[in-house]
């Protein structure tokens, strides 16, 4: 596992992951533009895959969170009774969900979508830093579990500083990286009858007025109520009607 330390140069989100706030065709894969992401068979979502005949620990929502669940009816996820939901956030992909989750102070902290199409090639990899992962067993398919990760990727080629660092927080199907590089962000998940995806950039020097203040390195934000609070419910995801 790979950790920084400090977080001196800046921020960027290519669009594998800004697609979480909105970034590229609703229906589509990551923009092309985008740094390339991991393999398809790790990552490409299975309409036919059956459902994991394992039972999934219920899920406990703190007292006085609210539950939404989408206009479809397929999934469901707790969220603090101060935060709020945006449905639509705008076109969603055809009978898909495509919502966001906003703080009380008006950031969006992570985006829903599904009926998503997924799968692409990793074309290259980079130093990566893994700082929490946590398996969601109620979104198992066909044997296979996603997993919460908050993670980043260092691009050391890069001339632009602003474009050197991305780091992001959110559920995927593709395999836990080992060794010291990894293939770019690809935070998507299996779910009929394509792919999903629920999760969102971490900016450290975002200045929205409400935000957590002092946090300027990814592991102090960890420690922050605000990533418990948005953890909490991304990894509160389940197919709706179960607890």
């Amino acid at each position: 596992m790979r950790r920084v330390a400090s977080f001196a140069t800046a921020f960027s989100a290519f669009c594998a992951v800004a697609v979480l706030t909105g970034c590229g065709s609703p229906a589509a894969a990551p923009a092309t533009s985008s740094p390339p992401a991991p393999p398809a068979t790790t990552a490409t979502a299975t309409a036919t895959a059956p459902p994991s005949t394992a039972t999934p620990p219920a899920v406990t929502a703190p007292a006085g969170w609210k539950t939404f669940t989408t206009s479809d009816g397929s999934l469901a996820f707790d969220y603090p009774d101060s935060w709020t939901i945006k449905d639509p956030a705008g076109q969603p992909a055809e009978g898909g969900a495509f919502v966001e989750l906003v703080s009380d102070y008006g950031k969006t902290m992570a985006t829903l979508r599904t009926n998503m199409v997924t799968g692409a090639e990793c074309m290259e990899k980079f130093p990566f830093m893994m700082y929490d992962s946590e398996p969601v067993p109620a979104l198992a398919r066909g044997g296979a579990t996603p997993r919460f990760v908050y993670e980043g990727r260092t691009n050391p080629a890069s001339s632009d500083p602003s474009a050197s660092l991305t780091l992001a927080y959110g559920l995927t199907a593709a395999p836990e990286p080992t060794g010291d590089t990894a293939c770019p962000i690809f935070h998507f998940f299996t779910w009929p009858p394509s792919g999903a995806m629920f999760g969102g950039v971490y900016d450290p020097f975002d200045t929205t007025p409400g935000g957590p203040i002092h946090v300027d390195t990814p592991e102090v934000y960890m420690d922050t109520t605000e990533y418990k609070y948005v953890k909490q419910a991304i990894t509160s995801l389940r197919p709706a009607g179960k607890p």
